[in-house]
């Protein structure tokens, strides 16, 4: 087998991500680390009520039952390979990963936040930071900024800015300022990202109702109900642009689902058909095609151990399933991912795992110089 691409790696921001590369008109109220009333450290955010523990950003490979001692974590005591692209080199080596794709940890909590002016501040200070981590291993760590869809204008720009930078796609909030996705006047967002050749990338945990705030505060049930509800939100997303229309009209625009695992797929496909073919119009008035033809023509989905993914010939033999580490977060597979991979995929013919952990997440972010 290949060598592996995670397409879902993540850094823990430094504490000086945020305050040195800000625009100074906001560098008093950057996110900065400050030490909780426990002597914990933890990033201070303008417009948040509460502040954000690191601990468990990287908890990659600690027993469950240490979990809670990790949580108290300061910065200094977490792994190195979360922030220092050195170090995180050896952490690839140990995995047989050859490159990543890295999607920020606070700036998913950043998603949330309702000035959309300061939102944007901070996701370009994490991008220019980005840059100078991607920087120190190019052709192994290849960065998704961030931006907060504050107008449609400033996020093209953004999308422009980002591929100078460097970057291969972009990390897209949840919910933009004004209008939804589904508005004809992002068109010209869309044909800008099918120009630059940058999927759009929605991670689980940055849509409003499903942010990480709710992902253990379910509005009814058990704290398990958040956790196994994570996924609406990026399934929400999913729909929003299939049935309105926005593959339709932009065949050769790229999405990433990030997180989301990926074994319902087949069902939602299968669900998202029936509907259109029993509601008829009511339901599909914008497409020509069944939703699953869109689902399977521009849709990635990232997963990290999800063993109902390979089950499924629609999705392993579709070139959009994408496996990831997760790296440094909790739920990553680190450092039993070669174990994992083998024990799940022994059914799959050797070129079916190769698209799996590689070929499949290298061709859809058009990956320069990996091996």
């Amino acid at each position: 087998m290949k060598p592996c691409i995670s397409a879902d790696s993540h850094i823990v921001e430094p504490p000086n991500c945020y305050v040195d590369f800000i625009d100074p008109k906001y560098r008093s109220i950057a996110p900065h680390i400050e030490k909780n009333k426990h002597g914990v450290d933890c990033f201070v955010v303008e417009g948040m009520k509460n502040s954000l523990p690191l601990g468990l950003l990287a908890g990659a490979g600690i027993p469950p039952d240490e979990l809670r001692i990790q949580r108290n974590a300061n910065f200094d005591e977490l792994a190195r390979g979360s922030w220092d692209p050195k170090a995180r080199m050896a952490i690839q080596d140990e995995e047989n990963i050859t490159a990543e794709l890295i999607y920020a940890s606070v700036g998913m909590v950043l998603c949330g936040l309702e000035d959309y002016a300061y939102k944007s501040a901070c996701f370009n200070a994490y991008n220019r930071w980005l840059e100078t981590f991607c920087g120190g291993a190019p052709t192994r760590l290849f960065g998704l900024a961030q931006t907060a869809v504050a107008s449609i204008d400033e996020t093209i720009e953004d999308f422009r800015r980002a591929k100078e930078m460097g970057m291969v796609g972009m990390m897209m909030t949840g919910n933009p300022q004004h209008e939804d996705y589904d508005h004809p006047d992002y068109d010209a967002l869309w044909q800008c990202a099918v120009d630059l050749d940058m999927p759009l990338c929605f991670h689980i945990l940055t849509m409003k109702g499903h942010d990480v705030a709710s992902a253990f505060k379910p509005e009814r049930g058990p704290a398990a109900l958040g956790f196994l509800n994570i996924i609406r939100g990026v399934q929400d997303i999913m729909g929003i642009f299939v049935f309105s229309g926005v593959f339709e009209r932009f065949p050769k625009l790229k999405m990433v689902i990030a997180e989301g695992d990926a074994g319902w797929v087949p069902h939602y496909m299968y669900r998202a058909d029936h509907g259109a073919e029993r509601l008829g119009s009511g339901l599909s008035r914008w497409i020509s095609k069944p939703p699953s033809h869109y689902i399977r023509d521009n849709i990635w989905f990232t997963f990290q151990d999800d063993e109902t993914a390979y089950e499924s010939e629609k999705l392993v033999n579709n070139n959009k399933l994408v496996w990831a580490s997760d790296y440094p977060h909790t739920d990553s597979t680190y450092p039993r991912s070669q174990e994992i991979l083998g024990k799940q995929m022994a059914h799959l013919t050797e070129a079916q795992k190769n698209a799996v952990v590689h070929d499949n997440v290298a061709a859809a972010f058009n990956l320069p110089g990996v091996g």
